[in-house]
């Protein structure tokens, strides 16, 4: 309107008074301009008004001149804008480039946010825009981001976009098929693997660039395709490898050990972190031999002779499926779960391994001791690591080394032979067995010890007796893979208990008569399952393969077994030729390990981890005992005493790992009588929604959050009426055998006993200057002149926020004093929710759950989706063939807990998909796996919660009619503090709303209901503002604000009075407001229909819903 009232020339009407004619001035000149200042005034004033909507006119209309009308409506519009700086500073700082968009696009719809900044008078330098523009590139330009960060010339914004519009080109002609010698490319290729698998480019597909993507000699003045550690360029030893993770490409100074080469003269350099830099002479492949005996071949390998290491670029190799594990001086390197090579830390680096001399020698040496004779020809393929200096090593010795023709390893027929021969006979034995393929090397080395037992056409003697100079014993060889029941070992007999372990034959142990065993079944302490051990004393049943068939062996074939088992075998010792390669026993392994829960006490002190169980059992009886929970008695007459059960539970970290075993002594309640043994049984915990609202508080004020959980919480409740129990198993009274325990306190399994344990522990916290917060009873706060502190319980897990230090140490001694209390220190895990506290935020997330979530109900990895909802997909009750109705309630339970904990985003999805559990079909199952699929994709999304903004607003929402079938209606509400949500709501209405109007009040209704409550819980919260101010609800229904404003009703309207009554009430009282919010931003519209892509991320950023890395 400004522009347009300029270019009339009207704009200086602004800021200039009306002139005001002097009584006695009769000038003609001075009138005539007065006259056409007031209709120049009355032209500008009825352009303004004309631009006006209907409903201001009137509001506007007796503003007598242009200038008091326009600052009328500045006033008002910029009262309602005083947020605008807040809003397009928070747009600019959420703004993500995508790879799906091009880049050029992006950077314009950036910068129209930075005019819209530069609008509202923040003044941003162009430094800081071109930095804010290459920061926020995607992530598929990360190594051209990483190019532009290190130019030291400063850019234009102009300049910036020429060269993005170029690069960008540039990446669009290579996927067309231009590419280049100066392409970044890497590919892997390894023996054995699939085609599926294959890193080699496919024909008729474009290659990914992996490194820099398409940098060439025209992009200005690009000189770089690498980027490395800082390596000294001098020399050092070529033939070693090592692996560093700051490098962006492989690089090597020994062009003797590229298999393949082509040579580059154009001048391309690599750049070292000491800001070096070294020409680059070419490029090819080299293939290493590793540890494990596979050969890993680096393509694109860059040949720079000045570098002083071989370097192998770290994250190159994760990008192509290589795990990089570091644990203490060495690094393990593996894919897809198999062992693939090692190395160790020297200087600072990792450097990879390379045995082929180490073990060279120690052949060497063998031979001339066992044998006494000399190694004088060596024949082998062309490998690297058959060069310098395994070259020099055989010519110090004498020995000729003979090689194959190039590309020819059929030249080396015996090796490559006997080679296929072990895969083939370890393929058999694998498959024959059903033992899983990571008992590979076992089988390599079991087939390789039968091949040196077996005759040779030509010599007639088999290798060992070539080797021993004596004939091979064939009565020990046993069949591979079979049952075979072992021994105990001496040291860990007992008198009562197994005499055997049930095991699998897995092989010859090195250096010794014996064999080797994998553990199956195990009852015996310190002999775990799925461990090794070595062994003489075994009955075999070579007809029986465990990891096949359960069937144990008939009575009649043990006792014969037993029976030729009690001769002794004499079985030829060996020596091996290969390094056992190290097992790793991490979280993985750990978890497989894991045995089934004992189900009852027996059965728990005599299992593997009956130690630890044994422990957990006297730590619960000791708490009983302290607590003196109960007392012996002779049985009254007539009375019935209750029995009791031990429950065992592994309590387990976030990460998957044990965290300790507990052990519950529950008496079985269930056999209680009402009236008799109890009367009330209710208890309170704290609301998670309150829960969420401490923690958002405790963002917004920076207070401390500490944790302590009550050891035996139930055994502190007094107890009033009189209960008698049998004394628990495996702790009688010596001498009062036949006494019972007459309960003084409750009891875990008691039905009564939650309800005992909140009043116990009411009445300490209250006594204790603690007061109740009205709205939730498991919630207390304490507030002096030095700070307060507000206490959550939920059953027997709380959390302290606090203000002071002091106040938060002496709540937690008050606590220790009169409970068995675990101070956790600060808050970490509660309830299952993840809490990550930094300098600014805090975040709430359940990452580790969803991966729970996945492993047990996704095991297949169905893949990703973007939206938790398929709107193509329309559900309704099933009529044919259902689907597990049990395993849909199961994942049905678990999206719900995750859904009301810290996931918004998927609760009108989980809702929908609830309502058919009774009887699920394929369609149903379809919506689960897009839930699935989701969360896979925002596996680490989590509640960010800051100091911005302080206030409580909540969102409402419907969906009029989202049913056909029954023509009910969806609603849904959010409400956000710290910027984040702290309660939300998705459900189907209860009744069927004649009109969206309707739809809209119902839902109006029940988050003014939410909002309610939430303001009586901040009353009581200490030191915040009194009276709390009007929640502000917004609201996407201008028809259902007015209404709701209004006192007016007619006949379309007059069948929502009721609810029309209740919002007015809500208004009038000052405890909401409501105001209107376009449906684009009203972050409650998720949570009652399924949206597209961007809305969905739209609204769950809005939620404070984000990875938990931003």
């Amino acid at each position: 309107m400004l522009f347009y009232l300029t270019t009339l020339n009207l704009a200086r009407f602004l800021t200039e008074d009306a002139p005001k004619l002097k009584e006695d001035e009769h000038d003609i000149q001075v009138i005539s301009a007065i006259d056409a200042w007031k209709h120049s005034d009355f032209l500008y004033r009825n352009y303004v008004m004309n631009g006006l909507a209907d409903s201001l006119y009137n509001v506007y209309s007796d503003k007598k001149t242009a200038k008091e009308l326009w600052e009328s409506l500045d006033r008002k519009y910029k009262t309602e804008d005083a947020g605008a700086k807040k809003f397009v500073v928070g747009r600019f700082l959420d703004y993500k480039m995508v790879d799906s968009k091009t880049v050029v696009s992006q950077v314009q719809e950036l910068q129209v946010i930075l005019h819209e900044i530069h609008a509202e008078g923040m003044m941003l330098s162009e430094t800081f825009q071109v930095a804010a523009i290459i920061e926020k590139l995607p992530p598929a330009w990360k190594d051209f981001k990483n190019y532009l960060k290190h130019k030291r010339k400063e850019m234009s914004i102009e300049d910036l976009i020429i060269r993005l519009r170029i690069e960008e080109d540039n990446r669009r002609s290579e996927k067309k098929g231009a590419h280049t010698l100066n392409e970044a490319k890497a590919n892997f290729v390894e023996h054995g693997h699939k085609s599926v698998d294959c890193r080699l480019p496919k024909k008729n597909k474009p290659k990914e660039a992996n490194v820099i993507d398409n940098i060439t000699k025209n992009v200005y003045d690009i000189d770089l395709t690498a980027v490395v550690s800082e390596v000294n360029l001098v020399g050092s030893n070529p033939k070693e490898w090592w692996i560093d993770t700051g490098a962006t490409r492989h690089v090597c100074s020994d062009k003797k050990m590229f298999s393949t080469f082509e040579p580059i003269e154009n001048g391309e350099k690599v750049f070292m972190g000491n800001s070096a830099t070294s020409e680059i002479k070419g490029q090819g492949k080299v293939i290493l031999k590793m540890t494990s005996g596979k050969e890993l071949t680096l393509t694109n390998v860059l040949y720079v002779p000045e570098i002083r290491k071989n370097l192998v670029s770290g994250s190159l190799l994760n990008n192509h499926g290589f795990r990089l594990v570091f644990d203490s001086n060495k690094v393990v390197l593996s894919k897809s779960g198999m062992y693939v090579g090692k190395g160790y830390m020297s200087d600072g680096m990792w450097k990879l391994n390379d045995e082929a001399i180490e073990k060279f020698v120690l052949y060497k040496t063998e031979v001339e001791n066992q044998l006494n004779k000399k190694i004088k020809v060596l024949r082998s393929d062309r490998g690297g690591e058959y060069e310098s200096p395994f070259v020099d090593i055989c010519a110090q010795h004498g020995i000729i080394h003979e090689t194959t023709t190039p590309y020819s390893p059929q030249s080396n027929g015996v090796a490559e032979r006997k080679n296929r021969t072990l895969k083939e006979m370890m393929n058999a034995m694998l498959i024959s067995s059903s033992l899983p393929q990571n008992m590979w090397g076992e089988a390599i080395l079991t087939a390789n010890y039968l091949l040196n037992k077996v005759p040779k056409k030509k010599a007639e003697k088999t290798p060992y007796e070539l080797w021993k100079g004596r004939k091979p014993s064939y009565t020990y060889l046993r069949m591979w893979g079979c049952l075979a029941k072992v021994a105990v070992p001496p040291p860990k007999k007992v008198k009562i208990g197994p005499k055997t372990i049930d095991c699998i034959f897995i092989g010859y142990a090195h250096d010794s008569n014996a064999y080797q065993f994998l553990v199956y079944e195990s009852n015996i302490p310190d002999i775990h399952k799925n461990t090794i051990m070595e062994s003489r004393n075994a009955s075999f049943f070579e007809d029986v393969f465990p990891c096949k068939s359960k069937e144990e062996p008939s009575s009649s074939k043990r006792m014969l077994e037993s029976q030729d088992q009690n001769e002794e075998v004499e079985v030829e010792p060996r020596r091996s030729k290969r390094v056992r390669t190290e097992k790793s026993f991490g979280p993985d392994f750990l978890t497989f390990m894991l045995e089934g829960e004992p189900q009852t006490f027996k059965e728990a002190v005599n299992s593997t981890e009956g130690l630890m169980w044994k422990e957990a059992i006297k730590s619960e009886i000791d708490s009983i005992l302290q607590n003196h929970t109960w007392e012996l008695v002779d049985l009254p007459p007539g009375c019935k005493p209750l029995s009791s059960k031990w429950i065992f539970k592994r309590k387990m970290k976030v990460d998957g790992s044990i965290d300790k075993y507990k052990a519950r002594l529950v008496i079985k309640g269930y056999r209680q009588t009402e009236g008799l043994d109890y009367f009330d049984t209710y208890s309170p915990v704290t609301r998670i929604n309150f829960i969420r609202m401490v923690l958002a508080i405790a963002a917004l004020r920076n207070l401390e959050i500490h944790q302590m959980d009550v050891k035996t919480a139930f055994l502190n409740g007094d107890l009033d009426e009189e209960i008698y129990m049998e004394q628990p198993e495996g702790f009688s009274a010596p001498g009062q055998e036949k006494k019972v325990c007459k309960l003084v306190k409750s009891l875990y399994g008691l039905k009564q006993a939650p309800k005992q344990w909140h009043e116990k522990f009411d009445n300490v916290m209250l006594s204790h200057g603690f007061k109740i917060n009205e709205c939730d009873k498991c919630v207390y706060v304490k507030d002096t002149e030095h700070g307060y502190v507000i206490v959550c319980l939920y059953v027997d897990d709380m959390l302290i926020v606090g203000s002071d230090d002091k106040m938060i140490t002496s709540t937690k001694n008050m606590l220790n004093s009169r409970f068995d209390m675990k101070d956790m220190g600060l808050a970490d895990v509660i309830l299952g929710i993840k809490i990550k506290r930094t300098s600014n935020k805090l975040i709430l997330s359940q990452s580790h759950y969803v991966d729970k979530i996945l492993g047990k109900f996704d095991k297949d990895n169905s893949g990703v989706a973007r939206t938790p909802v398929d709107v193509t997909l329309h559900l309704s009750k099933n009529k044919g063939e259902s689907v597990s109705q049990v395993e849909y309630s199961r994942i049905i339970g678990s999206l719900m807990y995750l859904m009301s904990c810290t996931r918004p985003d998927i609760a009108y999805a989980v809702g929908k998909l609830s309502r058919y559990t009774s009887n699920p079909g394929a369609k149903h199952w379809q919506g689960i796996v897009r839930v699935l699929k989701y969360l896979r994709f925002t596996r680490d999304y989590g509640l960010h919660y800051t100091r911005y903004p302080a206030v409580l607003e909540g969102y409402s929402d419907a969906n009029w009619i989202s049913n056909v079938k029954d023509s009910k209606s969806h609603s849904g509400y959010v409400f956000t503090l710290g910027g984040a949500a702290v309660s939300w709501k998705s459900s189907k209405q209860t009744v069927i709303a004649r009109s969206t109007i309707e739809s809209e009040f119902i839902a109006l209704d029940k988050c003014g209901e939410e909002a309610e409550w939430l303001r009586h819980f901040l009353e009581d919260i200490p030191r915040w503002s009194k009276p709390v101010p009007p929640i502000c609800i917004h609201c996407d229904s201008q028809s259902a604000i007015g209404r709701a404003q209004s006192n007016m009703y007619n006949g379309k309207s007059r069948h929502i009075r009721r609810r029309h009554n209740t919002i007015r009430q809500l208004l009038s009282t000052g405890v909401i407001s409501v105001d209107y919010v376009k449906s684009k931003d009203n972050i409650a519209d998720p949570l009652t229909k399924g949206l597209n892509r961007e809305l969905v991320e739209k609204s769950s950023r809005g939620m404070g819903l984000k990875p938990i890395k931003e």
